[in-house]
């Protein structure tokens, strides 16, 4: 379902290649075959569409496993990077490394925006532990930590740059898949199979969590070491995707559950069904988006939320009939 998504998405747009096309093209560069095809075809496909919809996907699936890690870690049905802030502290971060130039290269985008999704997410800790209250305040701290980072990003976009500038940046963190080459997707494919990974070794940790520390405990797992850890991947996850795609809303909060009802709780079987939905809705999502608003695209963050918003309230819906 997943090669088929990205193979039909490829074909989608003002150029018209057929999916056999696509096929070839891509077998023509894995040294598979040697078919005779398009010059132009083969530039619009392999420099320009495959690129950016491998992005996509690597965003789709690394924000959902985030999602899906933060809502067992804090036992909280609403958390994902970015309703605990997370995302725009990294894009803060990012913008930062870019506007100021302090460093453009990709790894100094992705370092800046690291130190702003930990930075964002130890503040969101800090008024949480001083709120003494329960996973519900984490969720107002992390709304606070958005308004936060937020409004510094548009201090620094508007009062360090021009107008055209302000106005990429800002079309950059509703969250943009334009011009995406092959070290992005080296990039964010790299960093999303590491959170898979990461992910999957600490599936009877996460089982555990979801039931509360003092059980994880109980069950020989080292609780405040485990957390930093995931907490850690979570971060730089997120922070690298957002670094080289902006922030992007409503996946890593609404596909966890969806997996849940499709599999079940434990996340041996929600890890790889969220990764695997996100890559696909990602895909989808920037695919539309980059056709049916044709010559301008939609910010893929604003796909995500007008497809989000809906799922989620479905979810809420069927959660509230069931119970």
């Amino acid at each position: 379902m997943f090669v088929l998504s990205v193979g039909v998405a490829v074909t989608l747009g003002p150029a018209d290649v057929s999916l056999v096309n696509v096929r070839d093209i891509v077998s023509n560069h894995l040294g598979l075959t040697d078919i005779p095809v398009r010059v132009s075809e083969d530039a619009i496909v392999w420099q320009e569409r495959l690129p950016r919809a491998l992005v996509a996907a690597a965003c789709g699936a690394g924000l959902g496993l985030c999602g899906a890690m933060l809502q067992s870690l804090l036992r909280n049905p609403l958390a994902d990077p970015f309703v605990l802030g997370i995302s725009s502290g990294a894009s803060t971060g990012a913008v930062l490394i870019g506007v100021l130039g302090l460093g453009g290269s990709v790894v100094g985008l992705s370092g800046g925006a690291f130190i702003g999704a930990v930075l964002s997410f130890m503040l969101v800790l800090l008024l949480a532990r001083y709120a003494n209250a329960g996973t519900g305040s984490i969720v107002l701290a992390g709304v606070a930590s958005t308004q936060l980072f937020t409004a510094l990003t548009s201090l620094v976009t508007f009062g360090f740059v021009d107008s055209d500038e302000a106005r990429g940046v800002m079309f950059w963190l509703l969250g943009s898949l334009e011009g995406m080459r092959w070290n992005d997707v080296a990039l964010t494919g790299t960093i999303a199979l590491a959170g898979t990974v990461a992910a999957l070794a600490q599936t009877r940790s996460l089982d555990a969590f979801a039931f509360g520390d003092d059980v994880a405990a109980s069950l020989g797992i080292h609780v405040s070491r485990t957390r930093i850890v995931l907490l850690v991947v979570t971060a730089l996850v997120t922070a690298t995707l957002v670094s080289v795609a902006g922030a992007i809303g409503f996946v890593g909060l609404v596909l966890p559950h969806a997996a849940r009802l499709l599999v079940g709780q434990r996340h041996a079987r929600v890890i790889p069904m969220t990764a695997t939905m996100g890559a696909i809705l990602m895909v989808w999502v920037d695919a539309v988006s980059r056709v049916a608003f044709a010559p301008t695209p939609l910010p893929v963050g604003v796909g995500t939320a007008l497809v989000g918003v809906p799922v989620f309230v479905v979810l809420l819906v069927r959660k509230r009939t069931r119970a």
